[in-house]
């Protein structure tokens, strides 16, 4: 089989997406088990953007692939929540669509952005979308352990938190992981 651009960034975005979701000390799992979990799940490289749900049934859909994804993890032994089956999934989508020169596109804007606790912290601390007490909830229940209520309960609050139409990936941009 040839090697693809496809093949090169779903490698880049499963390694990506393991690492990230495996640093929970609840839930830990080498790279080549997060990427079997993955590709299991149906996120190959045959996985492209034009197989993205439209933005009006991402959230249907992600509930589907967190359900897919924690069946594979339990067929590897492994507990996942909802919020490790995000972080999973939410990592790779980034990586592979919204880093990966799609990010115009309104599926790929519908995606969401992978939650953790140093993005939590800084939505809090200023005060994003006047919710400074239920971004500060959401930290204290920390991604890891999240049910699919209160994960959804996150993506919510921040597409309230956004302007209208805006990509939820600029969520982001108060993400301080980088430094």
């Amino acid at each position: 089989m040839p090697y693809t651009i496809e093949t090169h960034k779903h490698r880049l975005a499963a390694w990506a997406a393991s690492r990230a979701a495996s640093t929970s000390k609840l839930c830990r799992f080498k790279v080549k088990t997060g990427i079997d979990i993955l590709e299991n799940a149906g996120f190959t490289d045959s996985f492209v953007v034009d197989h993205l749900p439209k933005p009006d049934e991402m959230d249907k859909h992600h509930k589907i692939w967190r359900s897919k994804i924690i069946n594979e993890a339990k067929k590897q032994d492994l507990t996942f929540t909802h919020g490790v089956a995000a972080k999973l999934i939410n990592i790779y989508t980034k990586v592979r669509f919204v880093c990966g020169g799609h990010h115009d596109d309104k599926r790929v804007q519908s995606l969401h952005p992978p939650i953790d606790e140093v993005l939590l912290k800084e939505l809090a601390r200023k005060n994003i979308g006047e919710a400074k007490s239920e971004w500060k909830r959401f930290r204290n229940a920390r991604w890891s352990k999240y049910d699919s209520e209160t994960y959804e309960g996150v993506i919510k609050l921040i597409r309230n938190s956004l302007s209208k139409d805006r990509p939820l990936w600029e969520i982001e941009k108060y993400w301080q992981g980088y430094q």
